[in-house]
């Protein structure tokens, strides 16, 4: 099990602490001693409100070895959202670091959870039989803290099916050294990012996710540590490649890019900036084990939205969204039509966690229904459009939002962006956006409504605009449209009729 535990080195670049195999082995032994004295029995559930340390992997793996379940969730989930997450998962136990928050620790001892300190382990040993396949591993919580939880559950069989695809499709020598910047609490980061290399027997390098500090010096880092592979998200890349020197070593090998559709021009900037064309826009789905399409040589032209082939999963697009009727043959779209993507794979989810409506309104026949819209190309690769819930229906003529982002993207004096819905009583819905400005000048936001009008056919252009100073993004690195909108439509947008006639006065 776990590709017969062979786990590389584990170390923390910033800290510079680090375990070997034989530390990593006495440290998991601690642990599941300690959760033996505690009572953890198979099919129990354990809280992981921490993450992206070392002690993190020995506590999962001693879950795993006591045949329990990890539930990894946001160090920076609130009292009230942890609780909610209790109310949902109902864990045995939970363990916490010294960083977690005591607001947290009170409220998870108000609704009768006990914790435990992740270095509170004694001094004795243990072993334990290892999972069963279809034990339960992993709930990833995708959303609902506030009310309603979606817990994505993943057993050692589905986990186990996405790690073998991966090696198959792509080997493990590029992953020799590994870097993870992103949390611990979601697929992209844990399953993939840090679970497939180090459990492949691959060393893993871990720090605390998004920190600004830490983006500023990644070229040092890559360099100091000889990374080989790293993953990330677009929005690390808008920090990353502003204000950090590149890496001058050459070790990169590979790099993914998840969570976001990726831009030709931004994809162009991190093969520029990496020194390295296996750069890959890896699509990747929580409900999927995470990395699930992509390009194995990604030495390929930069387009917009290119993702690629399946690993280990088969990609349909098709003109239907229902999981309530059979899928059939003349649902596919032709090459180059853009429908709704599925997708089939041995790595799919077990369900959400005890929500049955759910999972039946997202799986049929064992075929996923992403929620995002794309196309095949005449290679059979997968092109990505957006989401469904984010498509803007002006008039009855359909918009992605990446595509007006993409534009905007390539306006040098461009920060950030995001393109929204609008309501409106004409069209139905309008296109708005929000855009990062480091000079908010007329003169600039002239230039940018200039530069997009040449690169936008006319129904794309957005209707209603507002410069803000950040773009707020969820804990996994994605832009919340909905929070941009909602966050813009109480405040003035710009009045683009005085700034435009303005250029036609001069």
């Amino acid at each position: 099990m776990f590709l017969d535990l062979q786990v590389g080195n584990l170390c923390e670049p910033i800290s510079g602490r680090s375990w070997d195999r034989a530390a990593i082995q006495r440290e998991v032994g601690l642990r599941v001693a300690r959760f033996q004295r505690h009572g953890l029995a198979r099919g129990d559930r354990v809280f992981l409100p921490f993450g992206n340390r070392l002690e993190f992997f020995a506590e999962l793996l001693a879950i795993w070895q006591l045949g329990a379940c990890a539930v990894p969730i946001d160090a920076r989930l609130t009292p009230f959202e942890v609780t909610t997450l209790v109310g949902a998962a109902k864990p045995r136990m939970a363990v916490v670091d010294d960083a977690t928050d005591a607001a947290v620790v009170s409220a998870l001892a108000g609704v009768a959870v006990p914790t435990v300190s992740t270095l509170d382990t004694g001094d004795v040993l243990a072993t334990a039989g290892l999972s069963h396949l279809d034990d339960d591993a992993l709930i990833l919580f995708t959303s609902g803290s506030t009310g309603a939880p979606k817990g994505v559950v993943h057993t050692h069989r589905s986990l186990r099916a996405r790690w073998v695809s991966l090696r198959d499709a792509l080997g493990v020598a590029d992953f020799a050294r590994t870097l993870c910047l992103l949390p611990t609490h979601f697929g992209h980061g844990l399953i993939c990012n840090c679970l497939f290399p180090w459990l492949c027997g691959q060393d893993l390098f871990i720090t605390p996710p998004f920190r600004p500090d830490i983006l500023m010096r990644l070229g040092k880092i890559l360099d100091d540590n000889r990374i080989t592979f790293m993953s990330s998200v677009p929005s690390v890349w808008k920090v990353a490649l502003k204000l950090s020197k590149r890496p001058q070593a050459g070790t990169l090998r590979r790099v993914h890019v998840g969570s976001a559709p990726l831009s030709a021009h931004i994809w162009e900037d991190i093969r520029a900036w990496t020194g390295t064309r296996q750069v890959c826009n890896a699509y990747g789905i929580t409900e999927t084990g995470s990395w699930v399409v992509g390009l194995a040589n990604a030495d390929v032209p930069a387009e917009d939205g290119l993702v690629g082939e399946g690993w280990g999963a088969v990609v349909k697009v098709l003109r239907t969204s229902q999981t309530t009727a059979p899928l059939t043959a003349d649902a596919e779209c032709a090459v180059g039509e853009s429908g709704y993507v599925w997708l089939n794979t041995p790595a799919l989810m077990k369900g959400y966690f005890q929500r049955d409506d759910l999972t039946n309104a997202a799986v049929i026949d064992g075929w996923f229904f992403t929620g995002d819209i794309g196309i095949l190309n005449e290679q059979g690769q997968l092109v990505l459009k957006g989401r469904e819930r984010d498509e803007i229906n002006k008039g009855g003529m359909k918009i992605y939002p990446g595509d007006v982002d993409a534009v905007v993207e390539r306006f040098a004096q461009a920060n950030d962006v995001c393109t929204f819905a609008l309501d409106d009583d004409i069209y139905g819905q309008i296109v708005g956006i929000a855009v990062v400005l480091p000079d908010s000048s007329d003169a600039t936001v002239r230039a940018l409504h200039a530069w997009m009008t040449s690169h936008l056919a006319e129904p794309k252009m957005p209707s209603r605009w507002w410069v803000v100073e950040e773009i707020p993004r969820t804990s996994r690195g994605k832009i919340n449209r909905e929070a941009v909108n909602a966050a813009c439509t109480g405040k003035p947008a710009l009045d683009l009729v005085r700034i435009l006639s303005g250029a036609a006065s001069q």
